[in-house]
């Protein structure tokens, strides 16, 4: 795309189409979205700008958290997951030795584990009074509720292809105009010379895509089918279990996430059962699949470790069928159900109800 024959232009053509799409569904100029390889490097570009202090919280995902390390001041959240902006501004404007204008106050929009909704308004307000960079990661909000990063006012924000149906592998920083940041890959003049490297043509093509129908899916209202949808199994789970926690139910959430809980409960055995009935769900962040660790998010909110060492995530979304609401509710009833049989022989059960037996190759 950045040749000047006439394939060269025609490519060039292609990725501005999905630019302007891209800046459409956000609210930003196409001068101000960069592509990027996704959200992980779009984040590592605005943390690796030269920022003395990141004041940042310990619900973001590890793509912000891991970088910020060592220069990072820690905010608290409450017990529902969201932050308070009287402690950023405490720590920004109280704290010895902060410079804001070398300062990186960094929040996102909506948690992946919980869905629950920050308030990145009034705090990008703060910052831009008090000439503080804010920076927001809208990943996991971007096509599911409206976000403008015009009248947000953040200096920079990133998301990811592949959480609107896009592909996998492409990304978008959005910068607003007069912010300079210097690039995280360099030696070349693509991206205005802010991100070099040959863009990825058929990657950005279908983010253009997944864009624009995000767009429109989000105009026509369709996101409110999901909520109900995500409300309807609350409301069966806790019929079936009356002792389950919907984690940050108090708090504005995403209409297609849920994070519940059973004390006592082993999150990868539920993912486990809940998969053999035909029902995928996920315990924690999809980019800690693997790895059995005590969610830095849940521990944050300050749940009982035996609360968050049984919570799963429940994602659903605009084809999800009220056969596939219905398939996990009856898989819910089989479970817990069969746990509570098993009372009286425990000598033969695992603490969640699986009968023992011997494990294959490869198992835990």
């Amino acid at each position: 795309p950045s040749s000047v024959h006439w394939e060269g232009r025609r490519a060039r053509a292609v990725v501005e189409e999905a630019r302007a799409e891209v800046a459409l569904l956000v609210g930003a100029k196409p001068s101000e979205v960069v592509f990027t390889s996704g959200a992980s490097e779009s984040n590592a570009t605005v943390l690796a700008a030269g920022f003395e202090t990141i004041v940042a919280a310990p619900v973001e995902h590890p793509s912000v958290s891991a970088p910020a390390t060592g220069r990072r001041i820690s905010l608290a959240c409450d017990a529902d997951g969201r932050v308070a902006i009287e402690m950023v501004a405490d720590l920004v404007l109280k704290a010895g030795g902060v410079d804001p204008a070398r300062t990186l106050v960094t929040l996102q929009i909506a948690n992946g584990e919980t869905g629950v909704l920050q308030p990145v308004e009034a705090l990008a307000a703060f910052c831009r009074d008090h000439g503080v960079h804010f920076h927001t990661d809208a990943t996991q909000a971007v096509g599911r509720i409206p976000v403008d990063f015009r009248s947000m006012g953040a200096a920079t924000m990133a998301l990811a292809a592949h959480k609107l149906g896009g592909p996998k592998g492409v990304g978008a920083l959005i910068v607003r105009d007069g912010i300079e940041l210097r690039p995280l890959v360099g030696g070349g003049g693509q991206e205005r010379r802010r991100r070099a490297g040959t863009e990825n043509v058929a990657g950005i093509a279908g983010f253009g895509a997944a864009a624009r129908a995000a767009r429109v899916e989000l105009g026509a209202g369709i996101m409110e089918g999901v909520r109900l949808a995500r409300d309807r199994i609350e409301s069966q789970l806790r019929a079936i279990t009356p002792d389950l926690q919907v984690i940050g139910a108090r708090s504005p959430r995403l209409p297609n996430t849920t994070c519940v809980a059973l004390a006592g409960h082993r999150a990868e055995t539920l993912v486990i059962r809940l998969d053999l009935a035909g029902v995928g769900v996920s315990a924690g962040s999809a980019c800690s699949s693997g790895k059995v660790a005590a969610s830095a998010v849940l521990a944050a909110m300050g749940l009982a470790p035996d609360v968050a060492g049984g919570a799963i995530r429940i994602s659903v979304g605009p084809r999800t069928s009220d056969s596939d609401v219905e398939r996990l509710v009856r898989a819910w009833r089989s479970i817990h159900g069969a746990d509570a049989g098993a009372s009286g022989r425990r000598d033969t059960m695992s603490a969640d109800g699986i009968t023992a037996r011997p494990v294959a190759m490869g198992e835990k």
